[in-house]
């Protein structure tokens, strides 16, 4: 495993590594990502094994020209224009009907596909110049925290992936938003780093509601995901009374908490930024991990705009502990 810094040289090294089969970690806005040829289902297989990620649990194609999608799916791409236009590239994933030319491992078996255009240039160079749509979950072990650096990844995966592509922090910090369309329906299956509100102004509806399935059609719908190396919890007076005596790693938001003495103490933000704390979110999940503390307490985060997605990634690290 080597961590490269992205260059034209290198992006063609990591898009001969996808043509052949193997495995590239590299940047997005939103977080790092595990990337093989969406079309090779022997190096899709790669991913599960590298991520100890359950087949069950689809995958996300990443494309770099929405002319790509009349390939890997079926639907009338002018009855998704308004959201190409407004959000591609960008942060919002869609999951449609698939096309045959899919592999089912990228979709579980599913007729439908999840499909996203990165924004950002190192990404969308290395799709490009690879040329063919490309499978990738987070760059992380199943389960654990999401990385948005390429020494989060590293840490993690070690050598189960062939190159890093360096392209520094990511901007977004949480993964995208997910929404299914179906007909003239419009569900949110996983909030992430392009805010609801803003969807449903494009669409002029609101976004419906899917119960978790035990057969996801797109990532992020389990309960128990996204969990650092040390027990995490809500922070409020009564997880302050039941951790006297230990050594406890704040989360903070806003001030309310300030002013206790924890052992250590990250702020999300310094500015009531949602998007700044997104950002922060895993980043400095990371750091409390390597700290010397006994349990880390989050903050909870109001529910509006990117709010959202932060306290459903903080939401399913709690339940992995509970």
């Amino acid at each position: 495993m080597q961590i490269l810094q992205p260059d034209i040289h290198t992006i063609e090294l990591a898009s001969l590594i996808i043509k052949n089969g193997g495995l590239v970690a590299f940047p997005t806005e939103t977080v790092y990502g595990l990337g093989a040829n969406g079309f090779n289902p022997t190096a899709v297989a790669k991913i599960f094994e590298a991520k100890g990620r359950p087949k069950f649990n689809p995958l996300i194609l990443h494309i770099c020209d929405a002319a790509q999608i009349k390939q890997i799916s079926t639907i009338d791409i002018n009855s998704i224009q308004n959201l190409i236009t407004a959000f591609f590239p960008g942060p919002l994933t869609l999951v449609i009907p698939k096309s045959d030319i899919v592999p089912d491992i990228v979709t579980a078996g599913n007729s439908t596909v999840a499909v996203r255009m990165p924004n950002h240039k190192i990404a969308l160079e290395l799709i490009k110049t690879a040329g063919v749509p490309i499978a990738a979950p987070s760059a992380n072990k199943f389960g654990k925290l999401s990385p948005t650096t390429a020494n989060h990844v590293a840490k993690q995966l070690k050598d189960k992936v062939d190159i890093i592509l360096d392209g520094g922090k990511c901007s977004v910090g949480v993964e995208s938003t997910i929404i299914e369309i179906s007909g003239n329906d419009y569900y949110l299956l996983r909030p992430g780093g392009l805010a609801t509100e803003e969807i449903e102004k494009v669409i002029n509806k609101k976004l419906l509601k899917k119960e978790n399935s035990k057969n996801p059609n797109a990532p992020g719908q389990l309960l128990f995901h996204y969990a650092p190396g040390i027990p995490i919890k809500f922070l409020n007076d009564i997880s302050i009374e039941e951790t006297k005596g230990k050594k406890i790693g704040a989360l903070l938001f806003s001030e309310k908490y300030l002013d206790y003495s924890f052992a250590e103490k990250k702020c999300l933000t310094t500015t009531n930024s949602y998007i700044e704390a997104a950002s922060n979110l895993f980043y400095m999940l990371h750091e409390l991990e390597l700290k010397n503390i006994d349990i880390i307490l989050a903050e909870p985060v109001p529910e509006i705009g990117l709010g959202k997605a932060i306290m459903d990634r903080l939401k399913k690290a709690v339940n992995t502990f509970k």
